[in-house]
Parts: C-alpha cells; structure tokens; sequence
C-alpha cells in the first residue's frame, strides 16, 4: 500500500513552505493529498507566482476541495499516516486547538488527533498573544506538534530556500516515514555532512 500524507495550506504567510514539503514528499515518493483554504489559495499566488502554485497543485497526488466536507480525509477510515499544515494560521490553529471541525483543512486535523496520528503544524505568527499560546498548548495535550517554522541557523543556510527546504524536511521528519531528511548538527568542530 502506498503511503499517503495529508498537506494543509493555510492563508497564513509562508506559502514556500508548503512548496517545499510537496517538492520533498513528490521526491520520497509518498502520496499527497492536498487541502489548500481559500486564503491560502491568495497567499500562494502572492508569494509564490501563478507558476510555482501550478507546480505545488501538480506534485499533489489528490486535490480536495476546502469547503468538500464529504471528502476521503474528513473521514478516520481513509488511511494516511499523518498531516503537516504548513504554514497554520492562528485561525486555522485555534479552530483545530477548539475541534471545531468546520473547513476541510480543520476537520482533516481533527481526524488526525483523534486516530492518534501524528499531525505537524507549522505555526506562522509572531509576536504570540496568550489565546496563540493557549491553542498552541491545546493542540499539543492533545497529540499535536506544533512546529514554528524557525530557521536552523547553525547550519549557516545560503539562501532562503535552504531555510524553507530544512524546515519543510523537519516536518516531514516529525511523520516518522522514513530515515531522517533534514541536515542534522554534527557538533562543535565536526565537517559539515554537505562537504564531508
């Protein structure tokens, strides 16, 4: 059977993002079915260009309509190993932190908590206010992880595609499919594991 992972896109700023966990899943060769909001649809074309949305929707193995509530992922039964959001809105989070299951994204993340599978949530605000940490501590004692998406500047990125690309590679290793794909430390001292 072929694994199949769940990619949520909120309206929230990040859209690279979610690029780039498509762009890796497409590479690992697992199954994606792709949920984007409405204001993530916007997001996308603002950030990223009618161009890479297109290439986002094409490494999707299955679309699903936002608003479908009758959809495959809103149901326990239909078999995925987990979901990432990336990037979550505030809304999005507190909706899920709530279990109010009323968008397709929320309610595939409700599913998620409930069939005890993991489901990774890569928060996008800043500064937070007490209801942002609250949802954020809702969401975790329920199972959740909340990943903010925080650059890893240890490993002194070039670019800010590497930044996306490591980030987006923590989060699919959160799933725990496959061998780790993000850069790991080495430690103080050691090569860095691109050149050694």
């Amino acid at each position: 059977m072929t694994t199949r992972v769940i990619l949520g896109i909120s309206g929230a700023s990040g859209a690279a993002l979610a690029l780039d966990c498509a762009r890796l899943l497409a590479r690992m060769g697992i199954a994606t079915d792709l949920v984007i909001t409405r204001m993530a649809r916007h997001t996308c074309d603002l950030e990223l260009g009618p161009a890479a949305t297109q290439e986002l929707e094409g490494l999707a193995t299955t679309h699903h309509d936002g608003a479908n509530m009758g959809a495959t992922i809103a149901s326990g039964s239909y078999p995925v190993a987990g979901m990432i959001v990336a990037p979550c809105s505030m809304r999005s989070l507190a909706a899920i932190a709530s279990g109010l299951d009323d968008t397709l994204l929320t309610r595939a993340a409700g599913v998620q908590l409930k069939e005890r599978r993991p489901l990774v949530l890569l928060a996008r605000e800043a500064p937070l206010t007490l209801a942002h940490l609250r949802n954020m501590t809702a969401v975790t004692e329920m199972g959740g992880i909340i990943l903010p998406p925080v650059p890893a500047f240890y490993l002194r990125p070039d670019s800010m595609q590497a930044i996306t690309a490591q980030i987006a590679a923590r989060a699919i290793d959160l799933l725990r499919l496959t061998p780790p794909q993000a850069r790991a430390w080495r430690g103080a001292g050691q090569p860095d594991s691109r050149t050694a």
